[in-house]
């Protein structure tokens, strides 16, 4: 298991710079009116997509088989949850669902626009709403200890 932690960790600083990366190259785009290629952009906003699903996946297989997880809540219950031991078991997960979601519908959306902008703009928002989301419950405290 501390093998699927570690992975799920080190893969979280490559999600983040993958999904920043998605995002300004679809803001420089949506504002600077470019055309949207297959090449770059089109690649660029798969692989954050690709990326932030795997890391779904593993963050869920790991709620269910770590400590910090479900087992957290069944153990302590949910009044018993100090904030860090919250944030790992409750925030962390429902707020990371939320923000793939979003980087979901925003991968779904660009695929049915005609205009490079509306493209864009779709990945632009929707990508960058899932980024902050993600950005707002990552365990900044266990990163850097």
């Amino acid at each position: 298991m501390q093998i699927l932690q570690n992975v799920h960790s080190y893969l979280a600083y490559i999600v983040l710079a993958i999904l920043i990366l998605a995002v300004f190259n679809a803001l420089a785009g949506w504002l600077g009116k470019k055309e949207f290629r297959f090449e770059k952009d089109f690649r660029i906003s798969l692989f954050a997509l690709i990326l932030s699903h795997i890391q779904l996946v593993l963050g869920l297989i790991l709620y269910f088989v770590s400590a910090n997880g479900l087992k957290a809540i069944q153990t302590l219950g949910m009044g018993g949850l100090n904030a860090p031991a919250r944030l790992l078991a409750v925030e962390h997960p429902f707020i990371n669902i939320i923000a793939i979601v979003l980087i979901t519908i925003g991968w779904s959306r660009h695929k049915k626009k005609l205009e490079s902008v509306a493209k864009f703009k779709s990945i632009a928002i929707f990508y960058g709403l899932g980024l902050l989301l993600i950005l707002s419950r990552i365990p900044w405290g266990q990163w850097f200890n």
